[in-house]
């Protein structure tokens, strides 16, 4: 699971490079890419390792990514070098939404609810894939489950309240709440022996 170094927002993941001229995909999970625009550089975050700035030269949408280029990037093998890093901005630096937008990271905490009202847990964290991001909701007893963040599943988000309400897939819920019981193994028999005829 992700974990932004602290000062700093996570806003996509890069995914991989994009032509031969040092471009690069981002799949940004900002309500709005247009973030890009508006900030002179990201930084990217190899693991653990601390963020390393680079300053945006031009920015794009193509195909629900964003393509990005950086100074100092300037060939496929360079681009190909941040695969899989982390996006983060500068908290001071993020631009102030509109009502209805949000980013993840002030969703973290909140509490997650079906559409009766009963409770789901936790939103901890999430993961990030290429076709989308990954919400971990860990209940009272510890049990982590993962919803697909897309908008079918997520119905409202209320940070005032700190409470999001999903509709989750018939039967996601039961998978992590219920699981079958393991079947028991039978137990095998030993091999017979042939009795060795006595002459």
């Amino acid at each position: 699971m992700k974990q932004p170094a602290k000062g700093f927002i996570p806003v996509g993941g890069v995914v991989k490079p994009h032509g031969i001229r040092g471009e690069f995909c981002i799949k940004s999970y900002a309500d709005s890419p247009s973030i890009f625009g508006t900030i002179p550089a990201v930084y990217l975050q190899d693991g653990k390792k601390p963020p390393q700035p680079v300053t945006i030269a031009s920015w794009r949408e193509h195909k629900g990514l964003v393509l990005l280029t950086a100074k100092g990037v300037t060939d496929r093998d360079q681009a190909e070098a941040l695969r899989g890093r982390t996006v983060l901005v500068r908290e001071v630096d993020l631009p102030e939404l509109g009502d209805d937008e949000q980013y993840l990271y002030q969703m973290i905490g909140c509490r997650v609810v079906v559409t009766d009202g009963t409770d789901v847990g936790e939103l901890t964290g999430y993961y990030e894939t290429a076709e989308q991001d990954i919400w971990v909701i860990v209940n009272e007893a510890g049990t982590e489950i993962l919803l697909p963040a897309v908008p079918e599943f997520v119905l409202d988000i209320d940070l005032d309240e700190e409470c999001i309400t999903i509709d989750p897939p018939e039967g996601l819920l039961d998978l992590y709440l219920n699981p079958d019981p393991p079947k028991k193994k039978r137990k095998r028999r030993p091999p017979r022996t042939k009795k060795s005829k006595q002459s």
